[in-house]
């Protein structure tokens, strides 16, 4: 994919605030720290683009990114972080389900979980909201230069077997540092937005 543009345009914490002009959106979900601003980084091939909380589980906001002009990469808030306070849960969970509970421009999720460990209680609540909110679920295992390339299919087991996924649903084992699996999500990016009726432009 080549990029030739990308801006944040706006952060969101409420429907009021997302964007209108009905372009195609994919949200990336997941646990604080599991990698979502270096997967957008990695994706964009950039270093420093997608945003960073320097609290863990601080982040309360919905972010839109523009690719393009063509389409919307969102970053979700993180969750399952040990010190966030159960006011802040609430907080979360009631704007993530203002999102998800009726955005027509949205394809796809992916959800981001860590290769290296087991998806948690958190991941799995994650995976079956995503499921009963009727969009494509499209799981990410992030930090895959952590673990030999041996060890891969061991652990894409390990997160079918604890997310209870259907064989058609992918896991797809990234690493934006040293770019594993990057042109494979991006060709399943495209592949969302086709499903939905949307000409995703490579730019070469």
């Amino acid at each position: 994919m080549k990029i030739r543009s990308s801006e944040i345009t706006m952060s969101a914490v409420n429907k009021k605030q997302y964007p209108s002009e009905g372009v195609p959106e994919i949200a990336l979900a997941g646990r604080s720290n599991v990698g979502k601003s270096s997967v957008i980084n990695g994706l964009l091939n950039r270093k420093n683009f997608a945003r960073t909380s320097s609290t863990p589980g601080k982040t309360r906001t919905i972010n839109f990114y523009l690719i393009n002009n063509e389409f919307y990469f969102v970053d979700l808030p993180g969750y399952g972080y040990a010190r966030v306070s159960k006011t802040e849960k609430e907080k979360w969970g009631s704007i993530m389900e203002r999102y998800l509970e009726d955005r027509e421009e949205l394809c796809a999720i992916l959800l981001l979980v860590d290769v290296r460990h087991e998806p948690t209680a958190d991941d799995k609540m994650m995976y079956d909201w995503i499921k009963y909110f009727g969009y494509n679920c499209v799981v990410v295992a992030t930090k895959a230069d952590k673990i030999s390339r041996g060890q891969y299919q061991k652990h894409i087991s390990a997160i079918r077997k604890k997310l209870e996924m259907p064989k058609e649903e992918k896991v797809i084992v990234t690493s934006s540092s040293k770019k594993i699996g990057i042109d494979e999500l991006w060709d399943e990016i495209v592949s969302q937005y086709e499903e939905h009726g949307y000409t995703i432009t490579y730019g070469e």
